[in-house]
């Protein structure tokens, strides 16, 4: 396969699992490229990508621009807060105006789901999404299993637990698909409060017992609580929640089996995950960073490439 499915990244559940493969096999070249003395190849040159972030974000939104830069394009970059958007501009506007001035490309985070879908039916443009409200992330769900795979393997029949805040998580659900496209057998596991009624439509293993969890699976990886997500109160406290979700140095010790420990950040250090855990050599956090610039080069550049946007190889 030498080409995407799609014309843009708005979810893993567009993908097919050859496209993924497509992904991780070129996120490889250009990690070799990111660790060369020159890191930067003129891919995207004269290309033109336009970030737009109508949300906070700091890891996604650097790592994205990083990788742009590494592929030669020009970057512009969108803030909401500093932007017309709060003047009262629709979604629509906003890009059309932007694209007027001749962008390219168009990476968009948006608290609303399906935000980056309903920019893809409406503007001439390549769409990345870098997340749209609680719903898909996928660009970090490929850099989490791209990560896995260079630890483990082969995905196929890993087990991975994805723990904490799986309702307001965009991450889990992103998670979830690509690994099972992979073929790996996903466990989430949380308060009862913090788990979707209807989870188990999407195939998945359901725990509430951590330790157990910790037991069954080959990953673990550990969701943050997202309070800026949550309208009511789902557990009696961080102290408590801590004691039942959250894995220190002793409990991972304790393991029958070493397991991989994965964040897709920001790390609450001493709440989901202590600091000697994160910081251990089953931890692969810093891991995924370094990834997550490879794999969105590699996206940058294969959707360009399904456009066929003139570019220099």
């Amino acid at each position: 396969m030498s080409e995407l499915t799609v014309n843009h990244l708005l979810g893993i559940k567009y993908l097919q699992s050859e496209d993924i493969e497509l992904i991780f096999q070129t996120a490889a070249q250009f990690k070799e490229v990111i660790n060369r003395p020159i890191k930067k190849v003129p891919s995207l040159r004269d290309i033109t990508v336009a970030n737009l972030f109508f949300e906070n974000s700091t890891r996604t939104r650097l790592s994205f621009e990083l990788a742009e830069k590494r592929l030669s394009a020009d970057v512009v970059n969108f803030s909401a807060a500093s932007s017309s958007v709060s003047k009262g501009e629709t979604l629509i506007d906003t890009v059309n105006n932007i694209l007027s001035m001749k962008v390219d490309m168009v990476v968009m985070r948006h608290p609303k789901p399906g935000a980056a879908y309903f920019l893809s039916q409406h503007v001439d443009s390549i769409i990345v999404n870098a997340g749209d409200g609680a719903h898909e992330h996928p660009t970090q769900a490929l850099l989490d299993s791209f990560s896995i795979r260079e630890r483990l393997g082969d995905l196929s029949g890993k087990k991975i637990a994805i723990v904490g805040d799986i309702l307001h998580s965009r991450v889990a659900l992103s998670n979830i698909l690509c690994l099972q496209k992979m073929g790996a057998e996903v466990e989430v596991c949380g308060p009862s409060t913090l788990i979707p009624k209807h989870i188990h439509s999407l195939g998945v293993r359901v725990s509430h017992d951590l330790r157990k969890s910790l037991e069954w699976c080959d990953v673990a990886n550990m969701l943050r609580v997202q309070h800026e997500r949550q309208d009511l109160k789902y557990f009696p406290s961080i102290r408590e929640y801590t004691q039942r979700y959250g894995i220190d140095k002793a409990l991972l010790d304790d393991l029958k089996e070493k397991i991989i420990i994965m964040h897709p950040g920001p790390i609450n250090r001493g709440v989901e995950i202590s600091t000697e855990v994160a910081d251990s050599d089953q931890s692969i956090i810093l891991n995924q960073v370094e990834n997550g610039v490879a794999i969105r080069m590699a996206v940058l550049y294969l959707l360009a490439a399904k456009k066929k946007i003139s570019f220099s190889a």
